[in-house]
């Protein structure tokens, strides 16, 4: 028996969230590039959580992207009720990792409701946020169990290529994170 560690690579279930104090336009090209940029890979976006405060103003221009770029989208009950035009999202969209241009979409309450969900439904490989917010910034950043976590930055932002390291799962005696912030 072999006692020598090693890193895994398990699936990619990737989130971004979307605060409520989110730049719209940041919100929608962040989102825009963390699934449709390459889909088939393991750091693109699975779920994208919005806060229930920005919901109305944000889903239907990031929904208009995402139909030009060929995106599918399957959304929560409080998603379908602003895009009404979209699949209803089960209970396995939200482990999926579709590795295609496929989304699931879900409305929440709060950062802490954001959190709980990626804790339940993540793979510990790559979480976003997007705000406008530093506090709300810094403590997703620090509370968030995953490889790598971002602000302001897309989840393809996570490749070798671009960060210089490749995680695909966090493991106690190796991990990173890493911190953007933009106002």
């Amino acid at each position: 028996m072999s006692r020598i560690p090693v890193l895994k690579h398990y699936k990619g279930v990737c989130h971004v969230f979307v605060d409520e104090s989110a730049d719209i336009d940041m919100a929608v090209a962040i989102s825009l590039n963390a699934k449709a940029q390459r889909p088939g890979v393991c750091n693109a976006m699975e779920t994208l959580l919005v806060h229930r405060n920005i919901a109305g103003e944000f889903l239907p221009v990031m929904a208009e992207k995402f139909r030009e770029a060929g995106v599918m989208l399957k959304g929560c009950d409080d998603t379908r009720t602003i895009l009404p035009d979209i699949e209803e999202a089960t209970e396995a969209d939200w482990y999926e990792e579709y590795l295609d241009l496929v989304l699931a979409v879900r409305v929440v309450e709060s950062i802490d409701e954001a959190m709980a969900h990626i804790e339940k439904y993540g793979s510990l490989h790559t979480e976003a946020i997007v705000t406008s917010d530093y506090k709300n910034s810094q403590r997703f950043l620090n509370e968030v169990n995953s490889s790598t976590v971002l602000a302001n930055a897309s989840t393809r932002f996570s490749d070798g290529f671009e960060l210089g390291l490749v995680m695909t799962t966090k493991l106690h005696s190796c991990t990173r994170s890493f911190h953007s912030f933009h106002i």
